[in-house]
């Protein structure tokens, strides 16, 4: 928690919305509706658990409906309250039109902590959630599709997209009521990796513009770029992996709940990662430098800071002491509207929440439509695309005989070209294109407009733009 007074998540979010529209020519009445919340609904359910009746509340927020359906996360937490998934839901819709995904903003979540109940528990808890959502059109493949969030993942989507069947035993799109279900019950290849894997994405478009990597005082390239990621959690993990792996990047520390691990030599993600499923925790792991108060390796020198877990733990108490340059929220709202200004001011470049982890609702946006077209990616065309580069190999071929020594095709050079892109290779393909295309038109802004002096006050204006043109073509 900290200790200095400062914005709440919510009012950070209203604040970052203000900078952004003080800085545009918006109607006073288009920018209030664009701003405020449509609708929050809040259920307080009871469940007959272990003896006894436990009453649970939860809430979906419903931020934009300038497109349907809205979509936003639902997350388990202690913590969740109605200023905090509303200001979630208004991410979403920002987000959601930055990446063109064809969606209105929503969130939802449900005061619960999923370690305090076994797996039955809390499958009666989540599916008497979604009955009491369901019924109100809150979960609907046309006009409210929810997806995995903090402390929910593909058993909880799948139990949701049950219930929803039960009660619409008729409707053939059922499937598409919820995305981030599991592979075998209508989801789709590269979800589970989906916002780690945008983040790694992100990195790699941000890193083509030297331009962009000057401002944050780096220079080169991923390769040998030391990281220290705060959340080991589901995106923390798959972005530190995909980096660490693909990219050459050192994860010199990473931080948990119970503490954090440094290593300057760099940390075995994947080895941690276990430690972690079988311990609870870092706390014992045998290789690095484990400190209890794991927060303050936000403040370790390092080139990028990825906080990948809960808002605010970037604030007004450690934001001077923050030495990365660079900056990308795999999280919602991990830097405060305080610690923002401040870290403007030293010349930190912050890749904003809303462009860094959008892989989420873009695969989910993937899964939806396979849902609703009922075949998967590659299905039609895989084989074809593979019979057509046969054609070319075999023509190379003739002339690898014909010349002989002189030029020869490399060893795997056929298989390679011949096999033709499958689900999950679409779905990345698909991810990375629209990575690209979100950062372009952010730095696009970012470099013309003498007003705009951050990433994030430019992903902000193009996205209320584009709300705003779809108020503009409804009549608004």
């Amino acid at each position: 928690m900290t200790k200095t007074k400062e914005p709440t998540f919510r009012e950070s979010v209203d604040l970052m919305f203000n900078r952004a529209v003080s800085l545009m020519d918006l109607p006073p009445g288009l920018e209030e509706k664009i701003r405020v919340c449509n609708a929050t609904y809040t259920v307080r359910f009871g469940v007959r658990l272990r003896g006894q009746i436990h009453t649970f509340t939860g809430y979906r927020s419903v931020h934009s409906e300038h497109m349907e359906p809205v979509k936003g996360g639902i997350r388990y937490a202690t913590s969740v309250n109605q200023d905090e998934v509303e200001a979630l839901a208004a991410l979403m819709t920002y987000k959601c039109a930055l990446v063109e995904a064809p969606f209105g903003g929503s969130k939802g979540g449900l005061c619960v902590d999923p370690r305090e109940w076994d797996e039955h528990e809390l499958e009666r808890i989540t599916r008497r959630f979604a009955y009491e959502l369901a019924k109100r059109d809150l979960i609907h493949p046309s006009q409210n599709v929810p997806a995995p969030d903090m402390g929910t993942g593909e058993r909880e989507m799948a139990w949701i997209a049950d219930q929803y069947r039960r009660m619409n035993t008729t409707d053939i799109n059922a499937r598409a009521c919820v995305t981030g279900k599991p592979v075998n019950a209508g989801g789709i290849q590269g979800r589970t990796e989906a916002t780690g894997r945008g983040v790694q994405y992100a990195l790699r478009e941000f890193f083509r513009h030297p331009e962009d990597v000057k401002k944050a005082g780096l220079s080169g390239k991923l390769d040998g770029k030391r990281v220290v990621v705060q959340g080991l959690g589901n995106v923390g993990y798959h972005a530190a992996k995909f980096l660490s792996e693909q990219d050459g990047c050192k994860i010199t520390a990473v931080i948990e709940r119970d503490g954090g691990l440094m290593d300057e030599n760099g940390l075995d993600v994947e080895d941690i990662r276990n430690w972690i499923a079988k311990h609870g925790g870092v706390d014992g792991y045998p290789s690095g430098k484990y400190i209890r108060d794991g927060s303050k390796y936000l403040e370790h020198d390092c080139d990028i800071l990825i906080p990948a877990a809960l808002e605010g733990v970037i604030n007004l108490d450690n934001a001077e002491n923050i030495k990365a340059p660079l900056i990308i929220e795999a999280a919602n709202g991990p830097v405060t509207a305080g610690a923002d200004a401040i870290l403007r001011q030293k010349g930190t470049v912050i890749i904003p929440d809303m462009y860094a982890n959008a892989g989420g609702v873009t695969v989910s946006y993937f899964e939806w439509v396979k849902n609703l077209s009922h075949i998967r990616f590659g299905r039609m065309g895989r084989r074809q695309e593979e019979a057509r580069h046969e054609l070319i190999v075999n023509e190379l071929h003739k002339l690898d005989e014909h010349l002989g020594e002189k030029w020869s095709m490399s060893p795997d050079f056929k298989q390679k070209y011949l096999r033709g892109a499958d689900e999950l290779e679409l779905v990345r393909s698909g991810l990375d294109d629209t990575m690209r295309t979100a950062y372009q038109s952010m730095r696009a802004i970012w470099h013309e407009r003498e007003d705009c002096e951050d990433l994030r006050t430019a992903a902000y204006l193009a996205s209320i733009e584009k709300v705003a043109a779809s108020y503009r073509a409804l009549g608004l």
